[in-house]
């Protein structure tokens, strides 16, 4: 890679560290592109060469770190209800580190899909695919039984996931939404998907 390339890769990075922290702090209505361009010491064209709005920014961080969180899961030594257990955890404090004026923006970008720009792929998409992707990983392995119903399972979790983050932003981050969702699992995972595990069959 060469110079030119690198230092385009350091902006956008820091273009998007700088965005995250802003909005962490301030929420994304009292944050402007000439805000976070003034932040890094870059002109506000800058900012346009890497992205082409400000929700750009919100969309991009909520995928970074996701497919990171499923893997190790899938790899964790332990029962699959561990894993199911860590990526669940895992989930929720990268959302709750980001902060709760982050969340609520991404909540409200994502709300209509049909807001989109046409061909973007959506994070409920990515998450429904990621955690898929966990439960096939697990058949395959042999700790789930082949007949699992991986779909319904999938969007199950994932929607008492979304739902758990949902109540958070409601709450305006009054509670941890990490130790919340901890809760949830200790309390519902074995019960909801212990029947697949291969051994109980």
């Amino acid at each position: 890679m060469g110079k030119r390339q690198e230092s385009a890769l350091q902006t956008r990075k820091k273009l998007l560290e700088t965005g995250e922290k802003l909005i962490s702090e301030r929420g994304f209505d009292c944050v402007s592109v000439e805000d976070i361009t003034n932040a890094c010491g870059v002109a506000k064209g800058t900012f346009y060469t890497y992205f082409k709005r400000k929700e750009d920014i919100v969309q991009e961080l909520s995928f970074r770190a996701f497919g990171e969180i499923a893997e190790r899961a899938k790899v964790k030594n332990g029962t699959f209800i561990e894993k199911l257990t860590d990526y669940a955890v895992n989930f929720s404090s990268r959302i709750e580190d980001s902060g709760v004026k982050m969340a609520q923006q991404w909540t409200k970008n994502v709300i209509d899909p049909n807001a989109l720009p046409d061909g973007e792929y959506s994070k409920l998409d990515y998450d429904t695919k990621t955690v898929a992707d966990i439960f096939a990983y697990c058949v395959q392995s042999g700790e789930l039984a082949e007949d699992t119903p991986v779909e319904a399972c999938t969007g199950l979790l994932v929607s008492q996931l979304y739902g758990l983050m949902v109540c958070w932003c409601m709450s305006d981050g009054e509670y941890s939404l990490a130790a919340r969702t901890k809760e949830f699992c200790a309390f519902a995972l074995g019960p909801l998907f212990g029947q697949y595990l291969k051994n109980n069959k």
